[in-house]
């Protein structure tokens, strides 16, 4: 069987891979297709091994490694399967290998069964710990970390398990609710703990049920799907298989748009409920459907409405987005109980939320104006008509800022994880002349240099960009760029988060003749590194920032880090790079600057003893059953995170605005101000943003004494 490699793009993101499959899934049988199944680890092996950066060899060790993930993927906290149970596994630990390359799953089949074997003896399980009050009075403990404990060695000491998660589940909500009884503003009747147990084990119980509801839907193809992750994810934690709905998804992400209604859901596993209406969509102009209606039934055009309660959200809004100009209808719930059929015309909605978009900052009582730009994502649209893409909104940006006339420019990259490779070379493009932005290497071959060719300068002035331990891929190439040409001071907390890696998009039907087993779904493949011009990589490293701030995860691993199989760091060969736009000299100074005010600060010495405790926290995984010692361990963890409580206010010297052009758009609907005045609420308290305003206020009176412009 020949590969018929089928490139959409190149992606550079640290987007997860949801699970999830509706009527369009990979199979449309939950009965087992052999024939089908066998062509599809074949397909994902020949792919792998043809096209992924680091190849694998498919042998003992690589079973070993998909057998562990696979395991920890479907029972991380050892609540499932005993020690008996993992026993009849063990002896394909080193046989997987040999399975893949036959088209057999022998192994997955024995697992389905093991799993479908433990759903109802555990549900039995848990409804009988609930039913009755419970005992605290035992000295015990629960471990929570499944990497710390060993398989149950039976089911009785895996029904003792669940008895502690029970307990932990009950006793953490009872203490919790009994907490808020004794607040100053507590209104209503104090209940005692007795009855406060009761009314806690009914809803552990209610949200058990409603989470093995979830879980007995979970057919074949669903289960397959986190097997074929367990056999990607060993090369690499960014390669991946995702089934088309899960493409779909993934493409809107992208893309920042799709076709639909323009109403966000969300679902309790029985009902499907609107949580907020998109601005300018169908739904808000219709301006019928608002947010906490449930929708009941969903028909498509003049065809009879269907039933969706007890709906996967995934199918449910497969049934409701659909293509431009076609006809939806939802039967709805209003709060009050009434009920409403309401017909919407699909259309092309636009996400804008996850657009670039940017304010007018000011520090103190300076007249110097500085731009902002806040850019969630690196999103392209990739479809032929391209109607999305965030080098061209951010250069559009610059140049509203220009029209301020701002002196200086503030990048946001945190949290941004990335994505359209092309778009993160055209924006670093704006702020150099021209030259090298990031070297790509695919496997046995020499690097590719990607370069900004335009030399046209958009902006020339003093440039921050920051970051955090979230900001990844396209993130860390523009910062690392911008670093390395001397073009920007970095900021941000210790590094970012290390992906060095570039995927693209194989349609695996595209590698089989036989129309008889399609769909066969995608897979993301890492297929190139990318280094620095300095031949230095960010790929597990991540980029330090010139000047480092306090940040709640500056003391836990996260990040590529944090991940299975990881790829490693390497250098390669520098290449020739100078710009003369703009290079601040006196970094040692700026950075003392800095560290100077940091020091002093109230607010950054509680984010730097924060970030202390949520390290401790994190480390400590063994809790107290015991009531007296529960509780007084709770009210001590408690008394720790009121130090915390209400720690980021209004900064007076911080002052914001939003651009005089963006005004008009912001003021046309209400949905869109509320979001507008929520924004700015929260960047008034982003103590970061404030020290990174006053680092470029230093840049622009170190650059007077210099007498640059």
């Amino acid at each position: 069987m020949k590969l018929k490699a089928t490139w959409l793009f190149s992606f550079i993101g640290i987007a997860g891979i949801v699970f999830a499959v509706n009527q369009f899934g990979l199979f449309s049988d939950p009965k087992p297709n052999p024939e089908k199944e066998s062509v599809l680890i074949h397909s994902v092996l020949e792919g792998l091994n043809r096209m992924h950066y680091e190849p694998k060899k498919v042998d003992d060790k690589f079973s070993s490694e998909v057998f562990n993930l696979y395991l920890k993927d479907i029972d991380g906290a050892k609540r499932f399967f005993s020690k008996q149970d993992f026993e009849k596994m063990k002896p394909f630990e080193t046989k997987l290998d040999d399975e893949a390359t036959d088209g057999t799953f022998e192994f997955f089949n024995l697992s389905v069964e093991l799993l479908n074997t433990s759903l109802p003896k555990t549900e039995n399980w848990f409804k009988e710990i609930l039913s009755k009050p419970m005992d605290f009075s035992k000295n015990n403990t629960i471990q929570t970390d499944g990497e710390k404990l060993d398989w149950a060695k039976n089911d009785a000491e895996l029904r003792d398990r669940w008895e502690n998660w029970m307990r932990y589940e009950v006793i953490s909500r009872t203490t919790n609710e009994l907490d808020k009884q004794e607040k100053p503003d507590f209104k209503g009747e104090k209940k005692s703990f007795e009855t406060m147990e009761k009314e806690q084990r009914a809803k552990v119980l209610d949200v058990y049920e409603k989470y093995y509801k979830r879980l007995h839907k979970l057919d074949r193809s669903k289960r397959l799907e986190m097997y074929l992750n367990a056999v990607t994810n060993v090369f690499d934690p960014h390669t991946g298989y995702f089934s088309p709905v899960d493409k779909e998804n993934f493409d809107i992400q992208m893309s920042g748009k799709l076709e639909g209604i323009g109403a966000r859901l969300s679902s309790d596993g029985e009902k499907t409920s609107v949580t907020e209406i998109v601005a300018g969509s169908p739904s808000w102009k219709e301006g019928s459907l608002q947010a906490k209606d449930i929708i009941s039934k969903v028909g498509q055009g003049d065809d009879e409405p269907v039933d969706i309660m007890g709906w996967d959200i995934d199918d449910v809004v497969s049934k409701i987005r659909g293509p431009k100009g076609t006809k939806v209808v939802l039967y709805v719930q209003k709060p009050d109980g009434s009920e409403k059929i309401i017909t919407l015309i699909r259309d092309v909605v636009i996400m804008e939320e996850g657009f670039a978009k940017s304010l007018i900052l000011q520090n103190g009582t300076s007249e110097d104006k500085i731009g902002f730009i806040f850019l969630p994502k690196f999103y392209a649209d990739f479809t032929p008509q391209g109607t999305t893409s965030c080098a061209t909104d951010v250069a559009k940006e610059v140049e509203k800022l220009k029209r301020e006339h701002v002196k200086g420019i503030i990048l946001d990259l945190r949290n941004n994880g990335g994505g359209s490779l092309r778009d993160v070379v055209q924006m670093s493009g704006l702020f150099i002349e021209s030259g090298p932005i990031v070297q790509v290497k695919s496997r046995n071959r020499q690097p590719e240099i990607l370069e900004d060719r335009d030399s046209k300068v958009q902006y020339t002035g003093p440039l921050v960009v920051m970051v955090n331990g979230y900001s990844a891929s396209a993130s860390e190439i523009l910062a690392a760029a911008m670093q390395d040409y001397g073009r920007a001071v970095i900021v941000g907390s210790t590094t970012t988060y290390g992906k060095g890696t570039v995927q693209r998009f194989f349609d695996l039907d595209n590698s089989v003749n036989d129309d008889s087993v399609k769909p066969l779904g995608n897979m993301k493949l890492t297929v190139q590194k990318f280094y620095r011009i300095t031949g230095k990589t960010t790929q597990f490293n991540g980029v330090v920032p010139d000047i480092v701030l306090p940040d709640v995860y500056n003391y836990i691993e996260i990040g590529e880090r944090d991940n299975d199989f990881p790829l490693a760091a390497n250098t390669i060969q520098s290449v020739e790079f100078k710009q003369s736009t703009y290079h601040f000299p006196k970094m040692t100074e700026l950075r003392s600057a800095s560290a100077a005010r940091v020091e002093v600060d109230p607010i950054f010495q509680k984010i730097n003893e924060n970030a202390l405790r949520f390290k401790k926290q994190k480390d400590e995984t063994e809790y107290p059953l015991q009531r007296e010692k529960y509780t007084t361990w709770n009210h001590q963890l408690d008394e720790e995170a009121e130090k915390f409580e209400n720690m980021f206010q209004p900064i007076e010297n911080l002052k914001l605005a939003n651009l005089t052009e963006d005004l008009p758009t912001i003021q046309s609907d209400t949905s869109r101000s509320a979001r507008n005045d929520a924004w700015l609420k929260d960047k008034k308290k982003d103590i970061q943003l404030y020290e990174a305003v006053q680092i470029i206020t230093d840049m622009f009176r170190m650059d007077a004494l210099a007498g640059k412009r």
